[in-house]
């Protein structure tokens, strides 16, 4: 299976380069800074608005634009000239992906649902972009906006309990009898997340104490 290895990156601190406007119409620049990324430079003569901080350069590429790559994202017509994106990026160690060029991908962009730090990536392989972008919307719409703040009430609780569960195996155990994603999301809907920390704190101790 191409791509076959799922992978979530942190890009804090990495340059990622967005070469082609093709590239920034299909908001691949967006995409890279709600990943996190920090360090964003479009290199495209026709770049048009970007958002603010990102560092435009509007040319051609050359090979020097990559230097210090951590990420590379690129589209173009000319096949020749996605080939030379692709050589010039791993030739400095960086993952590179001319868009619509498998034979020039490291990775593949898959459709995403993104809820805070909650986030959904549907792949298919390349086998059907049809399927992955309808898989989206159902995940859109059974996970709405609510879902960012319950991973916020779990990740507190988490930090909360972490010492009085030193163990990780009992840890993630106690957390598996704890946690209802059912009942989350349906506090979650009602606006009740202080309850739902309270349940899962509770219910945590309780299985520490037994």
């Amino acid at each position: 299976m191409p791509f076959g290895y799922p992978v979530m990156l942190d890009l804090r601190g990495r340059r990622c380069v967005v070469i082609g406007e093709t590239a920034v119409r299909e908001r691949k620049v967006e995409g890279l800074l709600a990943a996190g990324a920090d360090d964003v430079v479009v290199v495209a003569p026709g770049a048009g608005d970007v958002p603010p901080g990102v560092e435009v350069l509007r040319r051609s590429w050359e090979p020097e634009d990559l230097d210090g790559a951590f990420l590379v994202v690129a589209s173009t017509d000319d096949a020749e000239e996605g080939a030379a994106i692709a050589r010039a990026a791993r030739a400095r160690g960086a993952l590179v992906n001319v868009m619509d060029d498998v034979a020039n991908c490291d990775w593949a962009a898959p459709s995403v649902v993104r809820r805070g730090d909650l986030v959904f990536a549907i792949a298919t392989g390349g086998g059907s972009p049809a399927l992955a972008r309808a898989l989206r919307v159902e995940l859109s719409g059974a996970f709405g906006p609510e879902w960012a703040e319950v991973v916020r009430v779990l990740r507190e609780v988490r930090d909360q309990t972490v010492a009085e569960l030193p163990d990780r195996q009992e840890r993630a155990r106690r957390w598996r009898a704890s946690l209802d994603v059912n009942e989350a999301g349906a506090l979650a809907r009602e606006g009740r997340f202080q309850e739902l920390r309270d349940i899962l704190l509770a219910r945590l101790r309780s299985e520490a104490s037994a």
